[in-house]
């Protein structure tokens, strides 16, 4: 036991800091994604695979992929930068943040007045194979998933924040929303329409941004940051350099969900929701699994790379991408095997059947296989990104996209929603593949490049 553990004292300082944060990150994972697979298990008990859970599923794919996906660049653009001022502090990291806050603040309410007055074309274009209940219902959603939309961007900014501090907790927060939730919907008098839903997820998402606000603040030493809505701060030329070129291959990625909706949608017979349900099974393996260990690598690798230490960064995210590509494997053998039994534990009971297990599963399964690929690319979208190659990254996504889009139209119709899921497979078969291709190079990254 002392030789184990003095093995253990003998790995890097930074290997250490990236397992440190891994560990708090798959906690805080476990506990979240519990939080959401007992909503999820509320929801099942109470309506089943049904047109309710159709137009939810549909509502909230279609209303947060676009703040989502803005999130997701700011997290990759903004940690290196965050990271860098922490070195420096003072007024220059005051002004940064107060600006960066005040201009996303506008932004999301922009977004959330385009959600809602842009919604009717969503679904008149994306919709067509949905019932005319289920139309009705996204409509009634939207009065969440509207404001939702601003919510998503201004919690997403305070996330960053502790992120690039090495805080992890708002992965704990974001089990928030679920769990507001699975307490309107157990609560409701009665499973008719979508109202339990609705004042969940919109008082869930309140909740969470405030929280996440507050702990950003304390985590700065009790600095909020007023918003400015001035472009003072010389690291915007950088930041909105980086964002744009990152936002093509991000806005590309953020289709995949739209275009499976889609997809099922025109696949009938309740697809969205059977899709709905393995997908969320996944993102708990895909959570704990990857999300824990890239979230917690961007900040260390990004101040390894600002030490001027390239080759080491580039070692350490390609030994932690293999070990996460053998962990993924493991998992597929054991979670094809179980499958049926999370899915009847999890959901059947109520008006979710055993017909609706057999189903959930059979998608589940194809789903699984890309769980290696998965958790070892995202690693290395974790050092190309310290790296600053944000145009490789953005080729990477488009040419991800190109694929997922030909395999759904070629897979969906003779596979059902599980061609989905194996269509999905495939373009991280062709992510990792690209990105190992790329960080095997030792070329020096280029600013921005």
């Amino acid at each position: 036991m002392k030789a184990l553990v003095r093995k253990l004292g003998n790995i890097h300082p930074d290997h250490q800091r990236i397992f440190k944060g891994a560990f708090r990150v798959a906690v805080f994972l476990l506990l979240g994604k519990a939080a959401g697979a007992i909503k999820e298990m509320a929801v099942a008990y109470r309506y089943g695979v049904s047109d309710a859970v159709d137009a939810y599923q549909f509502t909230m794919t279609m209303g947060t992929w676009l703040p989502v996906t803005i999130v997701g660049v700011l997290s990759v653009v903004l940690i290196p930068v965050l990271v860098r001022l922490a070195r420096t502090g003072g007024a220059e990291k005051a002004l940064f943040i107060r600006e960066l806050q005040g201009w996303v603040a506008a932004a999301g309410v922009a977004l959330a007045l385009l959600t809602w007055f842009a919604w009717p074309y969503v679904v008149d274009w994306l919709g067509q194979g949905l019932s005319a209940q289920v139309r009705a219902m996204t409509g009634d959603l939207l009065i969440a998933f509207a404001p939702v939309a601003a919510l998503l961007l201004i919690a997403g900014i305070s996330a960053a924040r502790l992120r690039a501090q090495e805080r992890h907790v708002n992965t704990l927060l974001d089990s928030v929303p679920a769990v507001a939730t699975l307490a309107w919907v157990m609560l409701a008098a009665s499973a008719e329409g979508v109202g339990p839903l609705l004042w969940g997820t919109l008082v869930g998402y309140a909740i969470q941004t405030v929280w996440l606000a507050w702990l950003a603040a304390r985590a700065d030493g009790g600095f909020w940051g007023a918003p400015l809505l001035t472009l003072k701060s010389p690291h915007w030329p950088e930041l909105m350099g980086a964002a744009g070129v990152m936002l093509i291959g991000q806005v590309a990625m953020s289709f995949v969900g739209p275009l499976d909706q889609y997809a099922a949608a025109n696949l009938g017979a309740n697809a969205n929701a059977t899709l709905g349900y393995a997908s969320r099974l996944l993102s708990l393996l895909l959570g704990i699994g990857a999300v824990s260990v890239g979230r917690a690598a961007l900040p260390v690798l990004a101040d390894v790379q600002a030490r001027g230490d390239t080759a080491r960064a580039r070692s350490m995210a390609l030994k932690w991408s293999l070990l996460m590509v053998g962990a993924g494997a493991g998992a597929v053998a054991l979670g094809w095997v179980l499958a049926p039994w999370g899915v009847s534990v999890l959901f059947q009971r109520g008006a979710f059947t055993a017909e609706n297990t057999e189903a959930v599963a059979h998608v589940l399964r194809w789903g699984l296989l890309q769980l290696p690929f998965y958790f070892g690319v995202l690693i290395l979208v974790q050092l190309l990104a310290s790296q600053n190659r944000y145009r490789i990254m953005a080729a990477i996504a488009v040419a991800n996209f190109a694929l997922k889009a030909v395999l759904n139209t070629v897979l969906a119709p003779r596979m059902g929603a599980a061609g989905i899921m194996l269509a999905t497979s495939l373009m991280y078969v062709l992510s990792f593949a690209c990105y190992l291709a790329v960080a095997m190079r030792k070329a020096e990254p280029k600013e921005a490049d």
